[in-house]
């Protein structure tokens, strides 16, 4: 590995060219914040240096702090492992040293690495360098300045904008903004930000101390009239998340009392965020997420993915025309083969609408999108089927169909062509059974709408090859997934976690607690809706499907309720036709539909459940409880039965693929927090009193007992090998 250090050139014009080794993007770990230190103290000591250039090596300034660094706090709770980079290191040696300095910018600066490059006197950039301070997507906010300098520099307003969303900017906007000097070819960049620094030295160019900048701030009242506005926002957007307002104050604090009081806020404030559960949370997906790509003997072994050119879906439905979607939109060819001409229209329509919705939205470019559907394709037969790489199988959950299909495609297929179902539920042994392949054969299952969803769960059977797992990760990670390998049993890991969460939600509404009652808490927990709003919008089709499946799977811990029968014996179909729960309205949002009500009282006749005929008392934190403990107690049997590789792949697929709010940290996570012995004993409690729903598993019961987290790595077992 290249070693971490920083370095420093002086030439014979007597600028010194302070440079940052840290690969792949120049992160600050700790030796780097020490290295930077030493060598600006050196450089301001040395008669023969006038100026300084700060500068990243291979083509990036560099991505930010090193957040290694926020896990060993979390881990120990220890905030002294956290350097003083913002008052010891930006303030009084860069910014107020005596030797002005010029950050030159390539490729990126992000979070910490903008925040030094703000630091210095000027910033020259390269183009399309990507600019920006992503903290608060970490459950923190920007601890070197940032919160100070950026608005100083381009307005409050937009500085705002720039640190409450996370997003970057590219180095030619920030040129218009003023926090870019100047924008010059990357041949140039040392050579133009040497002779700048020389000019400041020399006094022909400002030496501009950005935290001590006004003029861009505006008045008093105009500045509490953009952060009034920005606190509204945040509260309808980051709900359950204290890094915003957090970060909203200290900017407000500089306003009012200086830049220099700001950062001494800015260091307090990013220190207590640190510790924070939102920042534990976020921080522990961000490496979880990173983490999926390894899986054992698949990514381990010396093989190297194969190239994947040309991909057939069956079937142009929602889920099909998706899939084609995202193929193409990433260079891939793609067959789209259906039934009769007017099905393979609609979907070759719904790949146009895809397509022209990310134009419209400003998400895809005109000739992208233009480049997208010339190499989609339309087929009625198999007879393009000779030369493709994959082909992924996206039909309604029929086993007959599904399986007349794999005997047919491996008929018509190359020997090397990867055999891929998008089942959200079938076991893939029982799709295959009439099939000879059975090491090609995988699951895909991409989550709706699946061009725009990040998650692409892959589930494996104990006979598919390793070159196949690793072909479609590979082809996951083209298309822009995030693709996560799972082990083969009915729904897979993410549906067979989730299971329960919509029959624990009917439960208990025919325990008599209020339909929307439910939606709003789990709303309010930090889910995008609630399990009924999320049935309406799903389709009632789906939930009558999926719930059979569960139900001859896992009988002897699954819930019937009749309530969605009802309700499309009522002629309620959810958004479909516009009324299900709710009222469905063109331009406007769902309204509950109360006339719902005499449905639900209907079925609550039919189970019978309410303890002596009437509704059960519950406060809002049980409603949660009641919904999500299941959830976790499911999760516990998928790590028991080692379905997933490790117990935070569940966390990314439940905040990907499922809408778990990525602040919680995932399921596994969340439980954690909350606490395996609690879960444990109200599941027993609730298991007494309405029946074997709620069971604890082994799994939960153990760990609680013995204080475990469930996190935990487990010893395997026979029947996690047999899974994995």
């Amino acid at each position: 590995m290249a070693p971490v250090k920083v370095t420093m050139e002086v030439g014979t014009d007597g600028v010194a060219v302070i440079t940052i080794f840290n690969p792949p993007v120049n992160a600050l770990a700790i030796p780097i914040i020490a290295g930077l230190k030493e060598k600006w103290t050196e450089a301001t000591m040395r008669n023969d240096v006038k100026a300084i250039v700060l500068t990243g090596n291979g083509g990036r300034f560099s991505g930010g702090f090193d957040i290694n660094v926020f896990q060993k706090v979390h881990a120990t709770g220890d905030t002294s492992q956290m350097p003083d980079v913002s008052v010891d290191l930006v303030v009084n040696t860069m910014e107020d040293g005596k030797k002005p300095a010029v950050a030159a910018i390539e490729g990126l600066a992000l979070g910490g690495g903008l925040e030094l490059a703000l630091g210095c006197h000027a910033r020259i950039a390269a183009p399309q360098a990507q600019l920006g301070l992503p903290e608060l997507s970490l459950g923190v906010m920007p601890g070197f300045g940032g919160t100070q300098r950026l608005p100083r520099l381009i307005g409050l307003s937009k500085a705002v904008e720039l640190m409450m969303t996370s997003k970057p900017i590219m180095s030619e906007e920030g040129k218009k903004l003023g926090l870019i000097d100047a924008i010059v070819p990357s041949s140039e960049l040392l050579k133009v930000s040497r002779q700048w620094a020389l000019d400041i030295a020399e006094r022909r160019k400002p030496w501009m101390r950005s935290l001590h900048k006004t003029d861009k701030i505006g008045s008093l009242s105009e500045a509490h009239e953009i952060l009034k506005v920005a606190r509204e926002q945040v509260k309808q957007t980051a709900k359950n998340m204290p890094q915003h307002l957090a970060c909203i104050e200290v900017i407000e604090e500089g306003i009012i009392h200086g830049g220099y009081n700001g950062v001494l806020k800015e260091a307090k404030v990013f220190k207590d965020l640190v510790l924070s559960d939102t920042s534990k949370g976020l921080v522990h997906i961000f490496f979880s997420q990173r983490a999926t790509s390894k899986v054992p003997n698949v990514t381990d072994i010396g093989l190297k993915p194969r190239t994947v050119k040309k991909v057939a879906v069956i079937g142009g439905g929602l889920m099909g025309s998706g899939i084609a979607t995202a193929l193409a939109l990433s260079n891939t060819i793609v067959i789209l083969k259906e039934i009769n001409s007017e099905f393979l229209q609609k979907g070759m329509k719904a790949i146009e609408a895809n397509v022209s919705g990310l134009v419209s939205r400003k998400k895809l470019p005109q000739d992208k999108a233009d480049k997208a559907l010339s190499i989609v394709k339309g087929a009625l037969d198999y007879s393009d089927f000779k030369d493709m790489d994959m082909v992924i199988e996206a039909v309604i959950e029929n086993v007959p169909l599904k399986q007349k299909i794999f005997s047919e495609i491996e008929k018509v297929c190359p020997p090397h062509c990867i055999l891929a179902t998008n089942t959200s539920t079938i076991d893939l042994n029982i799709i295959g059974e009439n099939t000879t392949s059975k090491d090609r054969i995988i699951g895909a299952h991409f989550f709706s709408p699946a061009h725009i969803m990040p998650l692409l769960e892959i589930v494996r059977t104990e006979k598919t090859s390793a070159q196949a797992i690793l072909d479609l990760m590979a082809v996951g990670k083209t298309i822009k997934k995030v693709p996560v390998v799972v082990g083969n049993c009915t729904g897979f890991a993410v549906n067979r976690t989730f299971f329960p969460y919509s029959q624990g939600a009917h439960i208990l509404v025919n325990l008599g607690v209020d339909v929307f009652r439910i939606d709003t808490q789990i709303a309010s927990f930090g889910l995008p809706m609630g399990p009924f709003q999320l049935q309406d919008l799903t389709g009632y089709g789906v939930a009558v499907a999926v719930g059979k499946e569960f139900r001859s799977a896992f009988s002897d811990r699954t819930f019937k309720s009749p309530l969605i029968d009802l309700l499309m014996k009522s002629g309620r179909n959810g958004k479909n036709n516009g009324k299900g729960y709710y009222i469905y309205e063109k331009g406007s949002k769902p309204r509950p539909d109360f006339t719902v009500l005499p449905i639900i009282e209907e079925s609550r006749r039919l189970t019978n459940i309410m303890p002596g005929g009437k509704p059960i008392s519950v406060t809002d934190q049980e409603i949660v409880e009641m919904i999500l403990f299941p959830v976790v107690n499911e999760a516990c049997r998928v790590l028991d039965e080692g379905i997933v590789v490790r117990a935070s792949d569940l966390d990314v697929t439940s905040v990907l693929g499922m809408s778990f709010p990525s602040y919680r940290g995932g399921i596994v996570f969340w439980a954690d927090t909350v606490g395996a012995g609690h879960i444990y004993r109200s599941l027993k409690k609730w298991s007494e009193l309405y029946g074997n729903f709620f069971k604890p598993s082994r799994f939960l019961e153990e760990r609680a007992t013995k204080g475990i987290p469930l996190s935990a790595p487990s010893s395997t077992s026979s029947v996690s090998r047999s899974r994995m």
